[in-house]
């Protein structure tokens, strides 16, 4: 293993640079991993009050910052091809509430925010603010209201200015993403950390 670079996001000094012979193999396989990841943490329902905490976000952060700007677009794209589709791939996406419509209904927005995010957070990576605890969470931050601002505007678009929007998408999930945010923003440092030591010790 080469010593990663400044320049370098996490899955690039762990997988892509040992050879570029199998590159593409690598990144697509990375993408459908990534994409079952996304599938998988929508689904996650964690108990808590007042409304249940999801992985969603926290999946699309993490690989953000792991994969960087284009993998990690490509593969938050493909999990939105995946749900319009018709695949019940989003967290509140049914048997009965699939696709298009699903994705145009109030949780478009923040579907829109997750693209944007990924490439906050994958830009992020690049200038190394991910090895950081501290930059990781302000990152981290940042990304989390990245996804909120077109959540919300969507909202508003769809049920009027005049309704109790923040109510809606906004008070009921701060804690679950304070917790989410605090795991993302400590794992990958952790990450980092190590594969740093690995690499020394090669």
């Amino acid at each position: 293993m080469t010593t990663a670079t400044h320049n370098s996001v996490l899955i690039e000094v762990v997988l892509l640079n040992e050879g570029r012979k199998a590159l593409l193999i690598k990144q697509l396989t990375l993408v459908c991993l990534g994409i079952a990841v996304l599938i998988v943490s929508a689904k996650i329902k964690i108990p808590m009050f007042p409304v249940p905490m999801t992985m969603g976000t926290f999946a699309v952060l993490s690989i953000g910052a792991a994969y960087g700007p284009r993998l990690g677009l490509t593969t938050v794209i493909g999990y939105m091809l995946i749900g319009a589709l018709g695949f019940d791939v989003f967290a509140g996406s049914s048997a009965e509430k699939f696709g298009i419509t699903y994705m145009m209904g109030s949780t478009g927005g923040y579907l829109v925010g997750y693209v944007l995010a990924t490439l906050g957070l994958g830009w992020a990576a690049r200038q190394g603010w991910d090895r950081s605890i501290l930059k990781m969470a302000g990152t981290m931050v940042a990304g989390n209201i990245i996804i909120y601002v077109p959540g919300l505007l969507w909202l508003a678009v769809l049920y009027g200015w005049d309704q109790p929007i923040f109510a809606w998408g906004l008070t009921p999930f701060l804690f679950g993403d304070l917790i989410k945010l605090s795991l993302a923003a400590l794992l990958l440092p952790s990450l980092w950390s190590f594969v740093t030591k690995v690499g020394r010790l090669k």
